[in-house]
């Protein structure tokens, strides 16, 4: 095996190790039920927390034009609070985002 190969093969595995310990780790740590509600709100409103903080700064990056991600954002935010089914959304959020770009480029 070539030195690239090996290299490769040992990111694998450190990627492995890391993605185990982060979900092993609360398993060891937290034996007993957690009764404080304070944390077990903090746990539950957390993967969402560092999902959209994950996720929003890559919407308004992702067309090339602030104007047109905002648009598309304000439509998908609006259409979500509607309580529309995921599909809707994005479509929304996509049709959105063409129509405005499409208005610009006429403008």
């Amino acid at each position: 095996m070539n030195k690239q190969t090996l290299t490769m093969i040992l990111y694998i595995l450190v990627m492995a190790l890391v993605t185990y310990l982060v979900r092993a780790v609360p398993f060891v740590a937290f034996r007993k039920k957690i009764k404080s509600r304070f944390i077990r709100s903090m746990l539950y409103y957390l993967p969402y927390a560092v999902l959209t903080a994950m996720v929003l700064p890559g919407v308004f990056y992702s067309t090339g034009s602030v104007i047109t991600a905002a648009a598309g954002f304000a439509v998908a935010v609006i259409l979500a609070f509607f309580g529309r089914s995921l599909i809707v959304v994005a479509l929304g959020a996509s049709v959105a985002v063409y129509l405005c770009d499409l208005l610009m480029r006429l403008l």
